[in-house]
């Protein structure tokens, strides 16, 4: 299969690449992430919403069944813990490797006061409290875990490494500081805090205190962003191809799933997808989830069904989990 990417950042598209026991289907890939022995985690949005493999694509294990109202968000800690953020369910949870539930951070279960109606954004009259819809949560160097709240609201909410709430930020809207679905967060060396803004179509970025920064406008609503050891930004869009909302309309133009890395100043890197093929193995059809692991073999998980439905289209053929080797 032809190689993707470009300059310093070429990657091989390994297809079929997890190794499934027949009975166990692998619905969506809605999250994927990678702990300290490459063992990679697929938050899949059916049963069982967990499902562990081996960097080689064997399946190790799997667990959470009856645990989660819809699968949403995940991110693996430095101490190999997994915090797995349900958006229906309006939590977050830490669990060990092996599922076992460790704490919950903020409340549960049931959704603040932002005024949305269903997951309509523009409906949100107000930043409200942890939480409503959340969709992302990343842990800084320090300890500190913001969350991304979400589809439901219109913040970031920041908790101390014991799970105390700190601060939160932000309102509806398209201003430094405002946000249109914070979808995606991560935290770089330096502890600023990049959030994917999905649908004002930018990541912006703040320091550890929720000041704005600044943002980055060359993405097409980006879903999650991803800073790993190498100090790069890994994001994956989703495109304004396919998960449209119903009062959006697909244009002749429009760009489809695509993953792109940027250094921390913004400047891109290398970029694959944006095509209208989404069963070949360099496009993409709603990227939603994107870590690197060791070697720098960047996963991919793609909300393939889901978005899919939205526009009345089958799923049939399309690809939920994308593996690309880094060469």
């Amino acid at each position: 299969m032809q190689n993707v990417g470009s300059g310093d950042f070429v990657y091989q598209p390994i297809a079929d690449w997890q190794k499934l026991p027949d009975d166990m289907p692998l619905v969506e890939a809605i999250g994927v992430a990678v702990n300290s022995r490459n063992e990679v985690f697929v938050f899949n949005r059916g049963e069982p919403p967990v499902m562990v493999f081996g960097r080689d694509g064997n399946f190790l294990r799997s667990w959470g069944e009856g645990q989660f109202v819809r699968p949403h968000g995940i991110w693996i800690a430095a101490d190999d813990t997994l915090y797995l953020t349900d958006d229906k369910g309006h939590s977050v949870r830490q669990f060990s490797g092996d599922g076992e539930l460790l704490r919950v951070i903020g409340p549960a279960g049931v959704p603040s006061a932002s005024g949305v109606q269903d997951f309509d954004y523009r409906t949100i009259s107000r930043g409200a409290g942890p939480f409503h819809y959340p969709t992302n949560l990343a842990i800084s160097g320090s300890g500190d875990m913001y969350v991304a709240d979400g589809y439901g609201n219109a913040r970031v909410h920041r908790f101390s490494p014991d799970g105390e709430w700190m601060q939160s930020w932000g309102q509806p809207g398209d201003r430094g500081g405002q946000f249109n679905v914070p979808h995606g967060i991560a935290v770089d060396s330096s502890d600023r805090v990049y959030v994917a803004d999905r649908e004002n179509n930018r990541i912006q970025i703040f320091t550890a205190s929720g000041e704005f920064i600044g943002q980055w406008t060359d993405v097409i609503r980006p879903c999650e962003v991803f800073i790993g050891t190498e100090q790069l930004a890994y994001v994956a869009e989703l495109g304004n191809r396919n998960g449209l909302y119903p009062w959006m309309r697909r244009e002749p133009a429009a760009v489809g799933g695509r993953v792109s890395i940027f250094d921390l100043d913004g400047r891109l890197l290398s970029r694959w997808g944006g095509g209208a093929d989404a069963t070949r193995g360099d496009e993409f059809y709603a990227a939603h989830d994107i870590w690197v692991d060791s070697g720098g073999d960047i996963y991919v998980g793609e909300v393939a069904v889901t978005a899919a439905g939205l526009v009345g289209e089958s799923a049939a053929g399309l690809p939920t989990l994308r593996k690309f080797a880094r060469r």
